[in-house]
Formats: structure tokens, C-alpha cells, sequence
């Protein structure tokens, strides 16, 4: 135990060393506390149930309601797009500075988004058809392809927000926080098609985004817009969801009539920006605790693998599952129905076993999102320290140094 504290303090130190003097390390930690938010939303509200031979999708917010406001500490994809804007934004007029041109800067950035997909489809579309092949339930395989897919979305709008970013950034937060209200007043007020809130996918995303090009601007020098923020925002969102009718939950339920999430409702937004106004709050806290070199080389190293851990965690949950079907009874917390206080205790203490799984896919496919697998025979090598591309999607934007 003494030698791997000992190699890690040397580790610590080499990461602090070699990572450069102005970089902004709070917007790594809100970026790394934001993906263990996705990651552990999804493992405590996806539960995977054994019901006529398959598996089929549920959630504990939909046996027990009560908890949907625990569910607001796990819904954290306003604060990537939050440092998503806020990167892309200062990424870009550094760019423009040293004579790179748009297109090969927004190239590199959506390479570096998409490279590590293609394992993920590739191993799915193997794994799906070998299933169906094997007998495996239709409507299994349909629900496991639907858990690992589902997130992708999320880089897709990403994508196309960082593609316009000069366009973009100079948009205030104002005019998409319109949209969105206009949309749902339409849609709930006035009986409005279905398919009209879908407009909000981009509309209610670009709020964060443009609020983290305006941070990137300097707008929130001061504490005071920030506060003000984040006490209007919960504020609105305590206001729509007892008087407006908008369900408690900001993570999607399976079988409610409405989502705040798939397509993003008014209260989402508003949730998101007392979010955006309590993580620039953070920023200068967050930046103290950055100097020590413990704290700051987990968060590197975390935000080195970011990409590789969003896309992953869903595969990892549905393998240890699918291993559990081994057992002669269904196991507590992993196939029971997540209907009670008991689920819960239960599930806790499956999230180690999802960690190690996911270690191992950490493990087997890393390089995807390193551009290469690791070179041998040096004591150390510097390498790009990911940035995700909003919320999820990292892009390399400055060096460590890995033993």
C-alpha cells in the first residue's frame, strides 16, 4: 500500500508539473463532476428487470415518485454544454489567432468527438446480431441497443453546436430561452403537435452553450450575475413544477406522459441555469482546490478518459446484469423491480461491481479516445488532456504528463 501511494504522489506530481500554467483547471473539475453525474444517474435510475424471458427497461422514479428530486443531482448535462460554450468559444479565438482556419478547427474537434464512437457501434452491432442469431428476445435486445444509443444523441447536438460556434456565440441566452418558452406554451397551452417540442432539442441546449461563450467573454466576472442565476433558475423551476404542471423529475421516467428531458421542457432549462449560476459560482473554490496535486491529477486523468467513460458505462451496468442472469434467482438491486427502499440499499452496493466493469471497457478501449495506443520503453510521455466537446465529448486542449 505504501508503494502505490508512494508511485501515486509521483504521478500527482508529475501531472501538476506538466500541465501548463494557464489552464483552467476549475472547468476540468466541473466537467469531471459532471460526467460521474451521467454516469451515476444512469447505474441508480436504469434498472434492467426479468420479465417473460427478457429484459425489460424500468426505473425506481417510477415506482417511487418521492424520489424524483434526488434525481436533480444526477442531471447535470446543462453544465456540459455550460464549459462545452465555454471551451469551444476561447478554442476558437485561439485558433483564429494562430491563423488556424474554421474548417480544419472544426474538423480536429469533431474527430477527436467522434473517433471513439465507432467501437462502440462496432462492438453493438456485433453484439446485437449475435444475440438475435442466438434466439435472444426481440424485445431485449431492442431495449439493451436503445440504453447504449440513447446518450449518442447527446453528441450529436453537441456536434452540431460546435460546428456553429462562431455563429453561435454571439447569440445571448435570451432569444433560445424564448424559443423554448414559446414552444412549450404552444405545445401544453395550446394543444400544439407533439413533435413541435423537439425544437427545444436545440433550442434548449443552446441556452447553457451561449451562457458558456458569454462566461468565456467574461460576463460573469462578478458573483453577483451567477447568484442571481442560480436563484432565478430554482426559483422557476420550484414554480413549474408545483403550479405549471411539469413532472419533479429532471431525468427521463419510463411510462410518464411527459419528460423533462426527451424533448428539454421550460423546467429543464430553468433547472440548467440555476445549475450554469451554481457551477460559476464553484469556479473559484474549485480553482484553489485544483493547486493541490492529488485532487487536480484525478480530475485530469478522469477528463483524459472522459469520452471513454460516457460512452461505456451503459455497456458496463448491462454486462454485469447479463452475468447475473447466471445466478439460479433474480439478484436483489440488479433484475428485481426497483419498487422499494430495499432496491435501493440494494443497488448501492452494485455500483463497485459497474465500476470494475467499467474499468475493464476503460481498459480495452481507451485508445479509441488517446489516438493510439500508449508507447513503451520511456519513463514518461506527455498527452493530451481531453476537453470534452459539451458535457460529454472531450477534445484535447492541453498536456500532462503520464507515467
Amino acid at each position: 500500500m505504501r508503494k502505490l501511494r508512494a508511485r501515486w504522489s509521483v504521478l500527482a506530481d508529475r501531472i501538476d508539473a506538466g500541465t501548463p500554467a494557464d489552464r483552467d483547471r476549475a472547468v476540468d473539475a466541473l466537467r469531471a463532476f459532471a460526467i460521474l453525474g451521467v454516469v451515476l444517474g444512469h447505474w441508480l435510475v436504469t434498472a434492467l428487470t426479468t420479465a417473460d424471458g427478457g429484459l425489460g427497461n424500468t426505473s425506481p422514479l417510477a415506482h417511487l415518485p418521492w424520489l424524483a428530486p434526488v434525481s436533480w443531482m444526477f442531471q447535470t448535462l446543462a453544465v456540459f454544454f455550460l464549459v462545452g460554450g465555454h471551451v469551444a468559444v476561447r478554442g476558437h479565438s485561439s485558433a483564429r489567432e494562430r491563423g488556424v482556419p474554421y474548417g480544419v478547427w472544426v474538423g480536429q474537434r469533431l474527430s477527436r468527438l467522434f473517433r471513439p464512437v465507432a467501437a462502440v457501434l462496432a462492438l453493438w452491432t456485433v453484439t446485437a446480431a449475435g444475440m438475435l442469431l442466438g434466439g435472444a428476445e426481440p424485445g431485449t435486445v431492442q431495449t439493451l441497443v436503445k440504453l447504449v444509443l440513447s446518450p449518442l444523441w447527446f453528441l450529436l447536438v453537441f456536434a452540431v453546436l460546435t460546428a456553429a460556434t462562431p455563429l453561435v456565440a454571439r447569440i445571448g441566452p435570451l432569444w433560445p430561452l424564448a424559443v423554448v418558452a414559446g414552444v412549450d406554451v404552444w405545445r401544453f397551452g395550446f394543444g400544439g403537435p407533439e413533435w413541435i417540442g423537439w425544437v427545444n432539442v436545440a433550442a434548449g441546449w443552446l441556452v447553457p452553450y451561449t451562457l458558456g461563450a458569454a462566461w468565456s467573454r467574461g460576463a460573469f466576472a462578478r458573483r453577483a450575475p451567477a447568484a442571481l442565476l442560480l436563484g432565478a433558475g430554482a426559483a422557476a423551476t420550484v414554480g413549474l413544477v408545483l403550479w405549471g404542471g411539469y413532472p419533479a423529475s429532471m431525468v427521463g421516467v419510463p411510462g410518464a406522459p411527459i419528460s423533462n428531458l426527451n424533448p428539454p421542457t421550460l423546467a429543464a432549462v430553468s433547472f440548467g441555469l440555476a445549475q450554469c449560476g451554481l457551477a460559476m459560482l464553484l469556479h473559484g473554490p474549485l480553482e484553489r482546490a485544483m493547486r493541490r496535486p492529488r485532487a487536480w491529477a484525478k480530475v485530469a486523468l478522469m477528463n483524459l478518459s472522459a469520452m471513454t467513460i460516457f460512452l461505456w458505462h451503459q455497456t458496463s451496468m448491462m454486462a454485469v446484469t447479463a452475468l447475473g442472469l447466471l445466478a439460479p434467482v433474480d439478484l436483489p438491486g440488479l433484475h428485481t423491480v426497483p419498487d422499494s427502499p430495499q432496491w435501493i440499499a440494494a443497488r448501492l452496493l452494485w455500483l463497485p461491481v459497474f465500476a470494475a466493469a467499467l474499468g475493464v471497457c476503460w481498459a480495452a478501449f481507451r485508445t479509441y479516445e488517446q489516438g493510439g495506443r500508449p508507447e513503451r520503453g520511456g519513463s514518461s510521455r506527455t498527452v493530451a488532456a481531453s476537453r470534452p466537446a459539451a458535457g460529454s465529448p472531450p477534445a484535447p486542449a492541453a498536456e500532462i504528463t503520464r507515467a
